[in-house]
């Protein structure tokens, strides 16, 4: 166990920031660390009028707010178990993770109780309105309200009790890209081993400015976007929108974050549709071909991105998927400063990471201070299962110690399912997920990352998977609808450029690599959170 205490490292950004600004809604106000003591304190008599002992589940849903911030903090603080479901889950969904959870108070997002049929809860007393803490529907008839009133604690009189590291702090059901949602229990333990060493190798200071877009009830937002900066004293500004890549520079160039957290998405289309249609053009291929000339442009490249991610920018950390193998080398070309993490639900979810200063190209960096790994192959210096083994590992899957078994060995190794290397320097370099990968006719192992990055690069292509079907390598592609609409391409027309597509992305790779068929589909493929692919539903 560590000897740090988030809770600890809450009470004091609190104390030490009473009148500073802490949890911040995008264009609406927000609360002082001191407000926010206060709005704790009467959330944990809230809990007390309720019965709610350490230990007891709270569930909690609906998009990025401070609101969403304060009861989670209120929660933990308290000892109780936060619940955070993701609000793109349908309403049969939440009613099956509620009561497989056993949570006791639901919050939720005023615009999601019109989905919701509450006799479908089993074990709910009350659900409140995540926006204003307002009763939503009651199941005792005991009509406990949120007693805005409730009087606060003077600053020299607020203290918080510092849960112990081995207790659970958090279950989180995530729709991975690999099957069905499981309730990872993630200890005290486990969330100050990803806050401690983001405060040490992040940059952050108190005072700082962060922009949480990333969906909260994923771990990657809420370690790196929520806990880690409030236990800085960070202002966190809640966008709370619906977090389209346009939305989300609009926000970043009115607050200016100074650390930018992000998932290759963000990233991609902005290289996509801006910086590779500038660089494609004749003259400046033609600049890029001089030495001088080519160093000009690259600035005015890195400039222009600088100022699309708000210009003040210490670092943009990019975890959650894979990154573009050709949107890498780029901005490792011009300098920009991006350190790209490697991390998974299970672990809270930090594994691997390194600051863009030291880390190397196409690596997810070095494994984190309180975890061991390893890699499962045959020779080392060969592709294997990435396995981890520390502080930052779960608990186990809720109620199902099954699923657990499956994962968690008998000497406590994690094994991620996700396959990669290390160097003789220590630096991890993921090959793919291990369900996700091809085993040829041949026995090539074909990774099918690797030739969608390919397609990703091509203009038409909006989004693309790689499986395999009847031993033959096929590539699902959902083509750019809007270049379709510009150019008024005839259905003819795209057959005949996905024709071209296939035979450049089939020059481009070993022959055992090669697409055998192109599949154009009608509709974008279902994601999850992060914004990857469901792979298992396409395969």
């Amino acid at each position: 166990m560590l000897k740090e205490n988030l809770i600890a490292y809450f009470e004091e950004a609190i104390l030490n920031n009473w009148n500073k600004a802490s949890l911040q809604d995008y264009d609406n106000g927000g609360l002082t660390f001191g407000e926010l003591a206060g709005q704790i304190e009467r959330m944990h008599n809230l809990f007390k009028e309720h019965g709610i002992k350490k230990g007891d589940k709270i569930a909690l849903i609906g998009k990025n707010s401070a609101s969403w911030g304060t009861i989670y903090i209120s929660v933990v603080s308290y000892g109780a178990v936060i619940v955070p479901l993701l609000q793109e889950f349908k309403p049969k969904d939440i009613y099956k993770l509620v009561n497989h959870s056993d949570s006791k108070l639901l919050f939720i997002s005023e615009f999601l109780c019109d989905k919701m049929d509450f006799n479908e809860f089993k074990n709910l007393r009350t659900v409140y309105y995540l926006d204003d803490y307002n009763i939503a529907h009651d199941f005792t008839a005991d009509f406990i309200a949120f007693n805005k009133n409730y009087p606060a604690s003077a600053k020299e009189n607020f203290k918080l009790e510092h849960i112990p590291n081995s207790e659970l702090a958090a279950i989180l059901y995530t729709s991975g890209t690999s099957g069905l949602p499981k309730g990872v229990m993630l200890s005290h333990n486990s969330l100050v081993a990803n806050v401690r060493y983001a405060r040490a190798n992040m940059p952050l200071e108190s005072g700082d400015k962060i922009v949480s877009f990333l969906p909260l009830a994923h771990c990657y937002g809420a370690a790196f976007e929520f806990l880690f900066p409030f236990s800085k004293a960070c202002t966190i500004v809640f966008l709370g929108k619906l977090p389209s890549p346009q939305i989300i520079v609009k926000a970043f160039g009115e607050i200016k974050p100074r650390l930018i957290l992000s998932v290759p998405l963000v990233i991609e289309k902005e290289y996509k549709n801006k910086i590779k249609h500038a660089i494609d053009k004749p003259l400046t291929k033609i600049l890029l071909k001089t030495p001088i000339l080519k160093g000009l442009v690259y600035n005015k490249v890195l400039n222009s991105l600088k100022e699309s991610f708000g210009g003040e920018f210490k670092e943009v950390v990019i975890g959650g998927a894979k990154m573009n193998r050709e949107v890498e080398t780029f901005l490792r070309k011009i300098g920009f400063n991006f350190a790209v993490g490697y991390g998974m639900t299970e672990c809270g979810p930090l594994i691997t990471y390194d600051g863009y200063k030291t880390t190397k190209t196409y690596s997810a960096g070095k494994v984190v201070d309180t975890l061991e790994i390893k890699i499962d192959a045959k020779q080392s210096g060969k592709v294997g299962e990435i396995m981890v083994k520390g502080d930052n590992v779960m608990m186990g899957y809720y109620k199902n110690e099954e699923e657990t078994n499956k994962v968690l060995d008998k000497d406590g190794w994690l094994h991620t399912g996700d396959l990669g290397l290390l160097d003789d320097d220590g630096y991890l370099f993921i090959k793919g997920r291990s369900k996700g990968m091809i085993l040829t006719s041949s026995g090539q192992n074909v990774y099918p990352e690797e030739i969608e990055s390919k397609f990703s690069n091509l203009p038409l292509v909006s989004e693309n998977l790689v499986v395999s079907r009847n031993n033959q390598i096929i590539a699902l592609v959902y083509p750019d609808q809007d270049r379709i609409k510009k150019f008024d391409l005839k259905p003819e027309q795209i057959d005949k450029v996905f024709v071209n597509y296939k035979k450049r992305v089939n020059e481009d790779v070993p022959t055992y690599m090669q697409v055998n068929k192109i599949v154009i589909r009608d509709e974008a493929f279902e994601k999850t959170p992060k914004k990857s692919i469901k792979r298992y539903l396409y395969e």
